[in-house]
């Protein structure tokens, strides 16, 4: 199947960097908010993104004018009735999923593809709640989408071979690397990566060092160009503890288990750089 046309659900965070790789790689871009103002403030992060990176001379004007114009925005689901395939990038919640499965399976073609961007529920689950699940699929992106290189392709028990194959080149058209992940929490890099974040969140409750001297061992001593609890920070408190909890609830193993503190600063609003204060104050 050939994919000319992508639509995008959400344009948060997720959504309009995948709609901005989409959009730079050639393809036409829709992307879908529920309101005009949530819209436009995704569509002005990347137009800030694009315009930042020509003011560095990282991104060229042409290449810039050339995604701004491959991309446009919409508040209704009757605007994605022409894609071949849509991204789904909504909030973590399978209800809501489930009910924008509904909604665009009233618009879209019987063989456009869905995927889903989730870092944590069950692919196999959300295909279940589509009326496609052969052509249903996981591609998780990594934020800032524009400049990680890396998307795992995830398959349901039922997703198609050509699905998967179509997938697969798609996240690669995109400039990216592609891995395949299995359908279970946390699928590769969350399945290792977190256990490693609430380890250290425990090795800190115990005293092990300060939150600065954990960070800077981990990077300069591993290499890791950020570390735990800046990253931490980063990827949002309230985030990883719900990844968190989702695997502990599949696997039952006390690694996924999140540590009181965390669970304390997430109940006290403090999720990271995007409320200002997290393990480190931004304000």
């Amino acid at each position: 199947m050939q994919i000319k046309t992508v639509g995008v659900l959400g344009c948060g965070l997720m959504g309009s960097g995948i709609a901005q790789v989409c959009a730079a790689a050639g393809y036409k871009t829709i992307v879908r908010e529920v309101d005009e103002i949530a819209l436009d403030k995704g569509l002005g992060r990347i137009r800030k993104f694009l315009d930042d990176g020509v003011a560095k001379g990282k991104v060229s004007a042409d290449a810039r004018d050339k995604t701004l114009g491959g991309l446009s925005g919409t508040t209704t689901f009757s605007g994605l009735g022409e894609c071949d395939l849509v991204i789904e990038a909504i909030i973590e919640n399978l209800e809501d999923k489930r009910q924008a499965y509904a909604a665009l399976e009233k618009i879209v073609r019987p063989d456009t593809l869905f995927v889903s961007n989730t870092s944590s529920l069950c692919i196999t689950e959300l295909a279940a709640a589509s009326s496609r699940p052969d052509r249903f699929g996981g591609l998780h992106f990594f934020n800032p989408v524009p400049l990680m290189k890396l998307v795992e392709v995830i398959r349901a028990l039922t997703t198609s071979d050509e699905t998967y194959q179509t997938v697969f080149a798609f996240a690669r058209s995109l400039g990216k690397e592609p891995i395949t992940a299995p359908d279970r929490p946390g699928f590769i890099v969350n399945r290792l990566l977190v256990p490693y974040l609430l380890d250290a969140i425990r090795a800190y409750e115990n005293g092990l060092g300060t939150l600065d001297d954990i960070d800077k061992g981990m990077k300069l001593g591993c290499g890791y160009p950020m570390g735990p609890f800046t990253l931490l920070d980063f990827v949002g408190l309230d985030t990883t503890y719900y990844i968190a909890n989702i695997m502990f609830e599949e696997f039952r193993e006390p690694q996924y288990a999140p540590p009181p503190l965390l669970k304390r600063m997430v109940l006290a609003g403090r999720l990271g750089k995007k409320t200002g204060q997290g393990f480190y104050s931004y304000a």
